[in-house]
């Protein structure tokens, strides 16, 4: 059955290219909806409660390298049990743009410099007109002056992949130092190169031109996410706060569109020929999944371009191979 994405996706997808829906939702009811929402109460999230159970892995990488093969396209992906330990992936170590799912390792970044004192989750921060940036967001279309704090921005970078709140919060972190906190992960090929919609701010000219935005491969995107899983990737109220903002995500139109009620924290990103997603989701086990794509001869922003529905399919094969979405708790 096709489970319809979130209304908000739409909303996110005409602001990216320009559509004039957003400007008929009044500022203030768009600024108290996404950033009220950092009120939200963040708690480190538990195992799952239910006994883990273990994938047919033989018949869940032959579904989806099938898929894989059909596309008309590049995919990677790389999936991690966490209960079990079990690791799958197809071009795993092959490098990817990653379009905004680069925002996550700039969370990371945000939330390891509040850690470590030399940043503060209430620091003000104002947006001017020379700051406001196209494409997903709404802090495009606020006045002049706004202010906010850098938990909003994050909240706004995350859940609606706002990309002004993005570029304020590079300003405020430095491009370099996301390089430098995922290289202490040991995520060496992760790296930002420049502000959203400002290549002239690249730190790393060549491999922005080759990848856009940034570049990651799928195993050290899905190690990120496991860090963040298992509390290793900050320590572990960061990382539960910042599970916490990822499960707010409003992007529904891949790995969750087939698997209706799946609980996920999860990010996307995609430019014309890129479409990526990230998630972990809690089922009987927790599972990372992480789709990267390229090269795609389908460049339609609609929700049935084909790479949203080559990924849509392998969530769906992944989450039914264990053991499905779990029944809500009565």
């Amino acid at each position: 059955m096709f489970a319809f994405p979130h209304p908000l996706t739409y909303m996110r997808h005409a602001g990216s290219r320009h559509s004039q829906l957003i400007r008929l939702i009044p500022r203030a009811v768009l600024l108290a909806a996404v950033v009220g929402c950092t009120n939200a109460t963040s708690a480190q999230v538990p195992a799952p409660a239910l006994a883990p159970v273990r994938a047919d892995t033989a018949r869940l990488r032959h579904t989806l390298d099938s898929l894989v093969d059909a596309h008309h396209g590049t995919i990677g992906y790389s999936i991690i049990d966490i209960e079990n330990g079990v690791r799958m992936s197809r071009r795993g170590d092959e490098t990817f743009p990653t379009a905004s799912l680069i925002k996550v390792p700039i969370l990371v970044t945000v939330y390891d410099l509040v850690a470590k004192g030399r940043l503060s989750l209430s620091d003000p921060l104002t947006v001017l007109k020379i700051d406001q940036v196209p494409g997903s967001g709404v802090l495009q279309y606020m006045h002049n002056g706004m202010s906010l704090s850098v938990e909003d921005a994050a909240w706004l970078m995350i859940t609606l992949s706002d990309n002004t709140a993005t570029n304020l919060l590079l300003d405020r972190i430095i491009i370099r130092r996301v390089w430098d906190k995922m290289d202490s992960l040991g995520l060496h090929n992760t790296k930002v190169h420049s502000k959203s919609f400002l290549r002239n701010s690249s730190v790393a000219m060549d491999s922005s031109i080759k990848y856009g935005l940034g570049v990651t491969t799928p195993n050290e995107m899905a190690h990120l996410f496991e860090l963040l899983a298992l509390g290793k990737a900050v320590n572990p109220t960061a990382d539960s706060a910042m599970l916490a903002m990822l499960e707010q995500n409003e992007n529904y139109e891949k790995l969750q569109r087939f698997v209706y009620g799946a609980r996920a924290a999860h990010k996307s990103g995609e430019t014309d020929q890129v479409r990526n997603e990230c998630s972990l989701f809690y089922l009987r086990n927790r599972i990372v999944v992480c789709a990267l794509s390229k090269e795609n001869k389908d460049t339609r922003y609609a929700i049935d371009n084909e790479a949203h529905l080559t990924i849509a399919h392998m969530g769906e094969a992944i989450v039914n191979a264990w053991g499905g979405v779990p029944p809500a708790k009565q």
